[in-house]
């Protein structure tokens, strides 16, 4: 079955964070002293006493406010308390019971959804302080103390989740799921293909630039096969990220390259490829990652019969390091072409964890130094003596030769060369490892 779903939810600055990271037990949601920090839901597996649940972070409520960042804000924290079986609403001991804490127990009430009531920043253990009773007045039970900095009484607020979960029975297991991030420099359209993927608002999309500060996982399922996406926020200049929370999101965005699968690298038809993209394209790359390129906005430029090709030669010299990444040309708005995207995704997957037995790529290997020569140096020639694949993601290559140093970057290169013209591996880098004669 399903896990249990526990929504965190509460105004700005109460600490909902603090206490997803605590009851993750590890910093995956930006903990910022600045209201409005968390602005899409972030989700986490959690186990407690024999039972996996998933928990989420939600932004803050502010059940009256017109400026857009936090109505949509407001819009993702409604979404979460519908798909969550157990809400906790986080109050802050040191504010006491406010106008707005009021507003969003009402708005629970009327989910109809077991509430969890925690009053948080009772960072001293103990007795609680008589400002503790006056939470009473919200109508929603006994409140618990909790500390989400220190610890203090989260597995007590666990041990009440707990009770309200639904009943257990066996599932199948769960196939392989390829994790997908969508990485990019801001406002390139990351949300929004996120969100036409899934056919719902699930991630906040806006003209402003930086709207997007965690990643966030969202599990999507179709014909295709299973698959995480990872909506990231967008990596900018070092120059520009003068916010500190800002800092933190680019960090999380390098953080999602690391545990994807596959890296969507989105650029802007109307701009190109920028030096920024390069960069971004250039931790794909260096991580191993396969990788496919996506032009997004494709309907806002005027096109003829060449248009396509002479764009794509232009992605080419842009990224030239590189050549192996597919080309898909889309409109996130429109929905243009976004369906050829998973048959994209499958295929580097498959790629990236591709393996060429030993045997095929020594005849590979016999046939291109015939056809081409070793380089020599003084007189001394590169003898190379084998080949061997070590490992995938990305496919990894070892040859042993007589003296590494003759080994030149060109003929890596030219071997490289080889290995795909005959296999592919289209959109996955390939790592070349040099053993000499006697290396351990």
């Amino acid at each position: 079955m399903a896990k249990p779903v526990v929504a965190i939810v509460g105004r700005p600055n109460v600490g909902k964070s603090q206490l997803f990271n605590r009851l993750a037990g590890r910093r995956l949601s930006i903990v910022e002293d600045t209201p409005g920090v968390t602005r899409d839901r972030l989700y986490a597996d959690c186990e407690w006493r024999g039972r996996e649940f998933q928990i989420i972070d939600t932004g803050g409520i502010e059940p009256s406010n017109d400026n857009e960042i936090l109505q949509f804000m407001r819009m993702q924290a409604e979404a979460a308390i519908g798909a969550a079986d157990v809400i906790i609403l986080i109050t802050d001991l040191r504010t006491g019971v406010t106008a707005a804490d009021e507003d969003v127990a009402s708005m629970l009430q009327r989910s109809r959804k077991p509430i969890v009531l925690a009053v948080n920043k009772n960072d001293t253990p103990g007795d609680v302080p008589p400002d503790f009773y006056e939470f009473y007045n919200l109508g929603l039970g006994d409140p618990m103390p909790i500390s989400a900095l220190h610890g203090y009484g989260t597995g007590d607020l666990l041990d009440e989740c707990w009770k309200h979960f639904p009943e257990e029975w066996e599932d199948e297991e769960d196939e392989d799921v390829i994790k997908v991030a969508f990485i990019g420099k801001p406002n390139v359209g990351k949300s929004s293909l996120t969100n036409q993927i899934l056919g719902e608002e699930r991630v906040i999309v806006s003209s402003i630039a930086g709207t997007t500060r965690d990643s966030v996982d969202t599990r999507y399922d179709n014909e295709k096969g299973k698959y995480v996406l990872i909506d990231t926020a967008g990596i900018r200049k070092k120059s520009k990220v003068d916010e500190r929370v800002e800092k933190f999101s680019v960090m999380r965005s390098l953080m999602a390259v690391e545990r994807a699968d596959v890296c969507v690298i989105m650029i802007d038809a109307l701009e190109g490829v920028t030096e920024q993209d390069t960069k971004v394209a250039g931790e794909a790359h260096n991580a191993g990652k396969a990788c496919i390129i996506v032009v997004n906005k494709w309907d806002l430029v005027e096109k003829d019969g060449r248009t396509m090709d002479e764009y794509t030669n232009r992605v080419r010299e842009g990224l030239s390091y590189m050549p192996y990444a597919p080309v898909l040309f889309i409109s996130a708005k429109t929905g243009q072409r976004v369906n050829k995207l998973f048959d994209l995704i499958n295929h580097v997957y498959e790629q990236n964890h591709r393996r060429i037995p030993t045997g095929q790529l020594n005849s590979v290997l016999a046939e291109a130094t015939a056809r081409v020569q070793p380089p020599t140096d003084k007189g001394r020639r590169l003898k190379i003596y084998y080949m061997t694949q070590s490992g995938v993601c990305p496919p990894t290559f070892v040859c042993f030769c007589n003296d590494a140093r003759l080994f030149h970057f060109s003929y890596q290169r030219y071997l490289e060369n080889q290995i795909r013209a005959l296999y592919g591996l289209e959109g996955t880098p390939i790592r070349m490892v040099i053993r000499q004669k006697g290396d351990k």
